[in-house]
């Protein structure tokens, strides 16, 4: 675990921040969302309909005001998104330990989506503006380690906290955020886009991401890779119920487990191996066809079988977890590159809203599919769809970047950091 900690220690003070910020983000973040169903339905004895509102507020609140989040950073710096996201956060999730009415709950929910919204995008704009082009790509990948790391250990953190009750969860996960807004606050630099003086009208600037074909392409593109990380919380945890029954929930949480630890063990070895494949879009266009493959092991081997099945799921889920890291850090330096280097948070926030929606279409689809293969006796009907949409979203990439319009330039190989 040393190695990424030391690679960390090559960017500069204001890097280090950023990438520490999203550590605590999600550590917070994951200590208590993935509980806050079975408080809502267990302690607060609400209907599942009235869960599944709660939720969707949440998620709805966030995906569709990215592009809003994204305009404000560009506008008015990175610095204020960052630190008013953090702050409605803190207010948000204490108000979901306090909280036990419809109305309450819903603008709690409603209050850390937009918090998501507000400084997702000007957290990543601000560290590419930080890196530079020639290390954007070491500065995400190192970003997704810190990214990964607070998720494999939120939830350790959280189910430790529910032994006290649910309350002592939200009420850590709010101190965590409100130490974050104070450590930005006294800490983070402010930087800004572009001077003042030339900003643009709010559509305008809109206009010229929408005009922006070579980028609507790529996002449009890459919202099957969203599909496929997000089977994560719905195809695989489905196949372990299937699979084990009453342990299905223990077996769901290990592979949780196991995503994020490859991410973190192996995203830096990953992206220096990606690197030497002389272009991004190679890289891209790999991990993309290696997502897709993670599903074809849950497609062979008989679901009935407990042992086989499980190990196809770990097996999918480490390949899927290896594949998402390649493709990451180049992801997110080609929307950049694509940006032009100009308006980049508002167009990080458009390309979240993209693939929001397509994750929504996305698991309407893989929902269908696997109620259908259940129905006719074809459980590898959702995993064959899976696998082609992995396929189709690099051949996509692939042809896209054939083009010198799209092709992104290939960063020059950075120094290895000292210390």
């Amino acid at each position: 675990m040393r190695a990424p900690w030391r690679r960390t220690s090559g960017f500069g003070p204001t890097a280090r921040l950023l990438m520490a910020n999203q550590f605590a983000i999600n550590l917070a973040f994951y200590m208590l969302m993935p509980y806050l169903a079975a408080h809502l339905s267990d302690d607060l004895g609400m209907a599942a309909w009235t869960v599944g509102l709660v939720l969707g507020v949440r998620n709805l609140s966030q995906q569709g005001m990215f592009l809003l989040g994204g305009t404000l950073a560009d506008r008015c710096g990175y610095r204020a998104p960052i630190l008013a996201g953090c702050l409605l956060r803190t207010a948000g999730f204490a108000l979901l330990g306090l909280a036990d009415s419809l109305p309450a709950l819903l603008a709690a929910s409603a209050a850390t989506g937009l918090a998501g919204a507000l400084f997702n995008p000007a957290v990543r704009a601000y560290l590419a503006a930080e890196a530079g082009e020639e290390r954007r790509v070491d500065a995400f990948a190192a970003f997704n380690v810190h990214y990964q790391a607070g998720m494999l250990l939120g939830p350790l953190v959280g189910l430790a906290l529910l032994a006290v009750d649910f309350t002592a969860v939200c009420t850590v996960a709010a101190a965590v955020f409100g130490a974050l807004t104070l450590l930005q606050w006294r800490a983070l630099p402010d930087r800004r886009a572009r001077p003042a003086g030339q900003r643009e009208s709010v559509l305008a600037q809109w206009r010229t991401v929408l005009a922006n074909r070579p980028f609507l392409l790529f996002s449009a593109a890459m919202t099957g890779s969203y599909v496929l990380t997000f089977q994560v919380y719905l195809a695989l945890p489905l196949a372990a119920g299937h699979a084990l029954g009453a342990d299905g929930p223990a077996a769901t949480g290990a592979l949780f487990t196991v995503s994020a630890a490859v991410a973190v063990l192996g995203q830096l070895r990953l992206t220096a191996w990606a690197k030497r494949l002389r272009t991004p879009s190679r890289a891209l266009v790999a991990g993309l066809a290696a997502m897709g493959a993670a599903f074809l092991p849950p497609a062979l081997l008989p679901p009935s079988d407990r042992a086989p099945q499980l190990l196809a799921l770990v097996l999918a889920v480490a390949v899927l977890a290896a594949a998402g890291a390649v493709v990451h850090p180049f992801e997110m330096d080609t929307v950049v590159t694509l940006a032009r280097n100009r308006l980049v948070a508002t167009h990080y926030g458009l390309y979240n809203t993209v693939s929001g929606l397509g994750i929504t279409l996305g698991n309407l689809a893989v929902g269908a599919l696997w109620d259908f293969g259940t129905r006719h006796h074809a459980p590898y009907l959702p995993w064959l769809t899976l696998t082609t949409t992995g396929l189709a979203c690099a051949t996509a990439v692939h042809r896209l970047t054939r083009t010198p319009r799209h092709h992104p330039t290939p960063p020059t190989p950075a120094p290895a950091p000292t210390g």
